[in-house]
């Protein structure tokens, strides 16, 4: 009775919150605990004329940070790189030139791979940051949409008009910039495309035969269309400018594939057990209740801001993206808005969620 009750509720809450809010065009959910017997998997709005399908494929922007984190463990652990290395050892020098410099002093050489990874390097961010003259980058891909745009192009283009931070390993500054290089660097390293690499490491061990990096191709493709994504109330799926996503936001996947890859990661399937500690250790301040390590938000207990039931871990996404692991319930929670800037309701979506299982 508790169960049916408590899936009654999620829905609810789910369908309702997608229903009364004029940004959100299509949206997924999926809750997961074997603990409480749950499997939801759910949908609600359209893609185009069709309703939204559970198994649809969506971007899951930022989410794919985790991702490539764990990507970068299992590389860590097979002896390829290290979290200490320097990344100047990786990139071209072309890249590398003027890539860092606060404040009249070169840091780039100072950079390394664990900075990327907590968004420690003091770099930019070529998505969110503004210049302090001209357009924006994301107005200037919306102006040119189907412009294609490589990582490497958005990186230079940052180093041209943005300003770093601070200096690496002194503050924390989220960087889709530095999670570029992350995902260059591991070009370099196995001599493959990026997501190639996703697919050999990931995707097939894993059977997620739906997730593949924007613009390559799934395992398997799916029985429906890849639902739409919006920035500012358009519609921009098949901008060709979401190439330059990469590393830090591109991947498109599906809820139980999503699920697969959480469920492999928390039973120790990816990386050691010593290596994800590692990864949620090694953490700055997010916001208020949220630190962030190596490619995990990690959500700690903060008197009446954050109460102790919200412990879960996992990432989140500007796209209302979340994909979370709650200890406490044995219960993943995953999905997405599919809106840019739709961040902190995705969260709240999922902190309400966790409220109506512990009721």
């Amino acid at each position: 009775m508790k169960t049916a009750q408590t899936t009654a509720a999620i829905e609810e809450l789910f369908r309702k919150t997608v229903k009364k809010d004029s940004q959100i065009y299509n949206a997924y959910m999926l809750v997961d605990s074997e603990k409480l017997d749950i499997h939801i998997n759910m949908a609600e709005g359209s893609t185009g004329s069709m309703p939204a399908n559970p198994q649809q494929p969506y971007y899951i922007a930022s989410v794919s940070k985790l991702i490539s984190a764990v990507l970068t463990s299992i590389l860590v652990e097979k002896g390829i790189i290290s979290f200490e290395d320097p990344i100047a050892r990786y990139l071209e020098p072309d890249l590398l030139e003027n890539l860092h410099v606060y404040k009249g002093t070169d840091y780039t050489n100072d950079i390394k791979i664990k900075h990327l990874l907590n968004h420690t390097s003091g770099l930019h961010d070529f998505f969110e940051d503004k210049p302090k003259q001209g357009k924006s980058f994301v107005d200037l891909i919306l102006d040119e949409p189907s412009r294609p745009w490589t990582a490497k192009e958005g990186i230079i283009w940052a180093k041209q008009h943005l300003e770093p931070h601070s200096p690496p390993g002194k503050g924390f500054h989220y960087s889709d910039t530095g999670y570029h290089l992350l995902g260059l660097i591991i070009e370099k390293v196995t001599d493959k495309p990026y997501g190639e690499v996703l697919r050999e490491y990931i995707f097939q061990p894993l059977e997620m035969k739906h997730s593949y990096l924007v613009f390559s191709e799934p395992i398997e493709n799916s029985d429906t269309p890849l639902a739409h994504l919006y920035l500012n109330n358009i519609n921009i799926t098949d901008y060709k400018c979401l190439s330059v996503m990469h590393a830090g936001g591109g991947i498109i996947s599906t809820n139980e594939d999503l699920l697969k890859f959480m469920k492999a990661l928390v039973r120790h399937e990816l990386i050691s057990e010593s290596t994800i500690a590692k990864m949620k250790q090694n953490c700055s301040k997010f916001f208020i209740g949220i630190d962030y390590g190596y490619g995990v938000m990690n959500f700690k207990t903060v008197p009446v801001l954050m109460p102790e039931k919200y412990n879960v871990w996992g990432n989140a996404g500007s796209t209302g993206t979340f994909m979370f692991y709650h200890p406490a319930t044995e219960t993943y929670l995953i999905g997405g808005l599919n809106h840019f800037r739709l961040n902190r309701k995705g969260i709240k979506l999922m902190l309400q969620t966790i409220d109506r299982i512990l009721k």
